[in-house]
């Protein structure tokens, strides 16, 4: 395919309309190659889709805040329910500079990986991703510079935090539709992949394991009224098959096994978040279905500069909504392109959703946001959030030889009631519960049933 070239005599309607045709390829180069080649990603697209000064020709400039009052300007730009916050709820968000180098765009050890790895993944009968000779996969993303929706869904569901092993220590807000924060929970996300592994010994597989995709726990440590419920998702491999839910339940202090396909309802009182929202590709790829490519643009998105070394425990300032508590302080950057594709819960004859819409980011092939729409057609619910190298300054946090790369806090929004959660990933939470990277003792801390019952027990 020949790259277009740029011609500043192109409105912002025909440059996102030739985006949109050139496939994920960059306007001046191809954006794959140039990345595999180089690294860089500015080779690939012209000035206008990486500075925000050059697309709204010197009305928005990085460091300026976009507010109510500019917004208009780069309405295009901004997913619906961001759009929403700034325009209608008082939501602010500072630009910062486009990111080029792609290696800060993800961990070293994943990136480096899908560069090494490419060309080696396909379908197997079943829809599973596997090497040439039928394997599971080995690590990094297996499908780079794709465009195809079912490719890019399936490179996210494989690896959700793109470690092998993940332990987020989190805060959660909960803001009601007038702005009075309700619930308050501390909790922790732990995730560990048996396949595809990295970093972790042994790899790139856990032999014992290598049937299974991964191991998913969240324990609810705070308010006391929660501390100690806990839910463990343990996920095949195969993508048709549901993954074994199970439960510790405070109140009868024991564990038991949870429907599966209950993934659209709120883990506790009144949060905005579901099991299936979790990456916006919460549930086994083949419970989806429908895949497809309905558009690309460029997109303000929250992909760096979202750690908050600031804070001693990375906490992040809030602002916005009607009591000024509803939002987190927000980053944005200029996405040069963002893929926008839609699915349909297809294994779900319940769900209250009828298609999810996310947008990736067509350089490393992240969400940088989703909606769901409801049954009849209407925006639901909402994701946001942003990602960032924990590297700020001199200070850093760092994954091995390599600064930590992941989510630093995430948004959810329900349209129809105006409930917002707000997470974000901090250093520590009472009782010794750390955010860690590529730690083997998370397995038998948090992955377990022993582990739950203990966690529920403490």
């Amino acid at each position: 395919m020949t790259p277009l070239r740029w011609s500043s005599r192109l409105s912002r309607r025909e440059l996102l309309q030739r985006g949109a045709r050139v496939a994920g390829a960059g306007l001046l180069a191809p954006l794959w190659p140039t990345i595999a080649a180089t690294g860089e990603i500015g080779r690939a697209y012209p000035d206008e889709l990486l500075s925000i000064e050059a697309y709204t020709k010197g009305r928005i400039k990085t460091g300026d805040f976009i507010t109510a009052d500019n917004v208009e300007h780069v309405k295009d730009l901004l997913e619906p329910a961001k759009y929403h916050h700034v325009a209608r709820m008082g939501r602010r968000l500072k630009v910062v500079p486009t990111t080029t180098d792609w290696m800060k765009l993800g961990p070293w050890e994943y990136l480096e990986a899908t560069l090494r790895h490419q060309g080696q993944a396909r379908f197997d009968d079943q829809g599973n991703v596997v090497t040439a000779d039928g394997q599971p996969w080995i690590g990094g993303h297996p499908f780079p510079g794709s465009g195809d929706a079912l490719e890019l869904f399936a490179g996210l569901t494989l690896s959700w935090g793109r470690h092998d092993a993940n332990l987020f220590a989190i805060r959660e807000s909960n803001v009601a539709a007038g702005g009075n924060v309700d619930y308050r929970y501390d909790l922790v996300w732990a995730e560990l992949s048996p396949v595809g592994r990295l970093v972790l010994e042994p790899r790139p597989y856990w032999t014992k394991h290598a049937d299974k995709l991964r191991f998913n726990t969240v324990v609810y440590t705070a308010p006391e009224s929660e501390r100690g419920a806990s839910y463990l998702n343990i996920w095949p491999y195969d993508q048709n098959e549901f993954p074994e839910l199970y439960g510790y339940v405070p109140h009868f202090r024991r564990v038991r096994q949870f429907p599966t396909n209950q993934r659209f309802e709120p883990l506790v009182a009144g949060s905005a978040l579901y099991l299936s929202d979790a990456w916006a590709a919460g549930d086994p790829l083949h419970t989806w279905g429908n895949y497809k490519v309905i558009g690309r643009q460029p997109l303000l998105a929250g992909v760096s500069g979202g750690w908050h070394p600031e804070h001693e425990n990375w906490e992040h300032p809030v602002q916005g909504g009607p009591k000024n508590e509803s939002f987190f302080d927000s980053v944005v950057e200029m996405v040069p392109e963002t893929i926008i594709c839609e699915a349909e819960p297809t294994g779900f004859t319940r769900a209250p959703v009828s298609k999810k819409r996310v947008w990736f980011d067509a350089r490393n092939w992240m969400p940088v946001a989703m909606v769901t729409y409801d049954r009849q057609g209407l925006e639901f619910r909402s994701f946001d959030g942003c990602y960032s190298l924990y590297e700020k300054d001199e200070q850093r946090f760092m994954n091995g030889a390599h600064p930590y790369w992941s989510w630093a806090y995430v948004h959810a929004y329900e349209f129809q009631t105006g409930r917002i959660t707000r997470l974000e990933q901090v250093r520590e939470l009472s009782g010794g519960h750390k955010t860690s990277v590529n730690d083997e003792s998370i397995y038998d801390k948090y992955l377990t049933h022993v582990a739950l019952q203990r966690l529920g027990r403490v």
